[in-house]
């Protein structure tokens, strides 16, 4: 390119204003100095203070046992990873790293998103164990393991925070009529179970503090528990979808229900008849249902 021809090169602004134009044409510009990578001891030592605090977010998730603990351990987790991801991000790390560095922030950041979502499922009872949740976050954590475990490798850094796994999605079903738990059966009642709704139940009866017995009862399907010995009992009853036989519970779907009314079974014997109750409930709504149900809360109903 020629030089140009004619004239001065000069700047030209006014002394003492605001706003003087900059020797280089542009209007206040000035260059960022870039900033200088961390040593890798230093980079070090802001990973390890993230690692354990992160790591124990997402086990105490995987350990949870009850809707509510889920519900509070999902939302740790999404606070604790979410403030990793903006700490981690600012940081400049050391150049052999940046690549492995970025993709573990991004990871970091997708994860934390991932379990905001989550929680909205959670709070639904759309997902109701850890199971369920670790599957439904099975490709944002396979991701984040991955990443975690590349940056490691790159330069021995702890970054590896996933020591859980997804199991897949399940849909476990008992048989219908199989006890959950089964007490003493040896009276002269009866009681009719019919679920003719559109989820696997398990019906628990409750006398006193104690649990008599608890049924599986399938979608669409009736059964007659044998045998029911004499007393007053709470009748609590839960729906879902995926049995988990281990923590018994459903993992995904739940609900949490019971009878407002106790019903009593009782024997009477006189010189020429022996008389006794039978019941039978349906759990979902019929015309002419005279037995009122009413919520309750998972931590209220019995294990």
């Amino acid at each position: 390119m020629s030089s140009p021809t004619g004239g001065e090169p000069r700047v030209s602004g006014v002394a003492g204003g605001k706003g003087g134009v900059a020797a280089n044409g542009g209007a206040g510009a000035t260059a960022r100095p870039t900033p200088a990578a961390m040593t890798a001891e230093a980079y070090k030592g802001e990973l390890d203070g993230r690692h354990k605090a992160m790591a124990d977010a997402i086990s105490a998730l995987a350990g949870a046992r009850g809707v509510k603990a889920l519900d509070q351990r999902v939302d740790k987790a999404e606070q604790e990873l979410t403030g990793a991801a903006d700490a981690l991000g600012a940081l400049t790390p050391p150049e052999a790293v940046r690549t492995q560095h970025q993709a573990y922030v991004t990871s970091l950041r997708d994860f934390a998103s991932e379990l905001g979502t989550t929680a909205g499922k959670v709070g639904a009872r759309d997902l109701c164990t850890s199971s369920a949740v670790l599957t439904d976050l099975e490709g944002t954590l396979e991701d984040l393991d991955k990443a975690g475990e590349a940056l490691e490798r790159a330069g021995d850094y702890p970054a590896d925070v996933v020591d859980v796994s997804a199991k897949g999605k399940q849909s476990r079903r008992l048989s219908n009529g199989s006890f959950v738990r089964k007490g003493a059966l040896n009276g002269r009642s009866s009681l009719e179970i019919d679920n003719g709704g559109s989820r696997d139940a398990v019906v628990t009866v409750v006398r006193g503090s104690s649990k008599a017995f608890s049924v599986y009862v399938r979608k669409k399907t009736t059964f007659k528990v044998r045998g029911v010995r004499d007393g007053t009992y709470k009748i609590f009853f839960t729906h879902g979808v995926d049995w988990d036989g281990k923590n018994r519970a459903f993992t995904r779907e739940c609900s949490f229900e019971r009878f407002e009314k106790s019903v009593t079974f009782k024997t009477t014997f006189t010189a020429t008849q022996i008389r006794w109750h039978d019941w039978r409930i349906t759990l979902h709504s019929i015309s002419g249902g005279n037995a009122r149900t009413s919520a309750v809360d998972p931590d209220d109903f019995p294990k």
